[in-house]
């Protein structure tokens, strides 16, 4: 009469005869033997992954730029005693946002100087020019720096779309090869570990994947969203040193 201990010894005998699917644990071998869909998503990870670090690379170099010649050109602006002075060497630091920020100010106080020296009299040949609005000024300082944010900020937002997209991409990836892998288990019959675990062992490369596209879009999105408050902080303080001088020297 068949024990207990029989029909146990029975199913693991059964297990083990089962036909098993090798694998060295190697990456490689496991993407040898990848499904199509674990391709397309891989893929799908891996150019969202390079476009993420072509911007990466991109604004790194572009904010690093930006920085060198926002010192120059504060340098110079601090220093001149004349507008025109500083006018001059715009054009070689148009990189800078400030450089927009000063040549949209200075284009609103040119058109709003006038000389009250057209009248004819001495002395009003010898008055100097003056401001017809200062609010006017201070509202073309604000709308060039709302358009030099918005430059900053330019291909930062794929960064965050990176960031919360490809977990999910990489998620899909692992529940349809892991569907596969059971789908597998229930076609041989048999649980065994050296048939689970490699079905398990590829679909859970999308994951990873999927990680690896995002931990560097997560940390670099925040550290150039910081450099870009910055930025708009340096801009603000611009703004209020141009007014200060426009208001001394033009009202």
């Amino acid at each position: 009469m068949p024990t207990p201990g029989s029909f146990v010894l029975a199913l693991q005998l059964q297990g083990s005869a089962a036909p098993a699917r090798e694998t060295t644990g190697n990456l490689t071998a496991l993407l040898g033997e990848a499904s199509p869909l674990t391709y397309v998503v891989l893929a799908v990870l891996l150019l969202f992954s390079v476009a993420s670090w072509a911007i990466v690379l991109y604004k790194a170099w572009a904010f690093r730029r930006i920085e060198r010649q926002t010192a120059t050109f504060l340098d110079v602006f601090r220093r001149s005693t004349k507008f025109s002075e500083v006018q001059a060497v715009c054009k070689s630091l148009e990189g800078s946002p400030l450089v927009g920020m000063f040549q949209a100010g200075y284009a609103e106080l040119n058109l709003q100087l006038r000389n009250p020296g057209t009248g004819g009299s001495p002395e009003s040949a010898q008055a100097r020019p003056t401001l017809k609005s200062l609010a006017a000024v201070d509202r073309a300082l604000l709308r060039a720096s709302s358009s030099e944010v918005t430059k900053l900020e330019k291909r930062v937002p794929f960064l965050a779309t990176t960031a919360s997209i490809t977990p999910f991409i990489g998620l899909f990836g692992t529940v349809v090869g892991i569907m596969n892998a059971f789908s597998n288990i229930g076609s041989q019959g048999s649980t065994d570990l050296a048939v689970v675990a490699p079905g398990i062992a590829e679909a859970l490369i999308a994951t990873a994947a999927g990680l690896a596209a995002a931990i560097p879009a997560v940390y670099f999105y925040n550290h150039f969203t910081t450099k870009v408050k910055t930025y708009a902080t340096e801009m603000d303080d611009f703004a209020l040193e141009f007014l200060n001088i426009a208001e001394r020297n033009f009202t």
